[in-house]
């Protein structure tokens, strides 16, 4: 049985010792698109992995792309 933890910042999930979960790198672009809306990084292929966006747009996590793109 999982346990549920309260959610954080922008809905994300927090591990089991409150830590808010990073998205990690092989994220697809397609993945986010579900969580933060269609046209969420819409010049990027739905199979690109976050962690090549993050390298493209010289940026260090999702957090700081979400404020880039919001």
């Amino acid at each position: 049985m999982s346990k549920h933890y309260p959610k954080g910042l922008d809905n994300r999930m927090r591990d089991h010792d409150g830590e808010i979960r990073k998205k990690r790198s092989d994220t697809l672009v397609k993945t986010l698109r579900n969580e933060y809306g269609e046209n969420f990084l819409k010049t990027y292929r739905s199979d690109t992995k976050l962690g090549t966006v993050l390298k493209k747009e010289k940026t260090d996590s999702l957090d700081q792309l979400l404020k880039r793109h919001r």
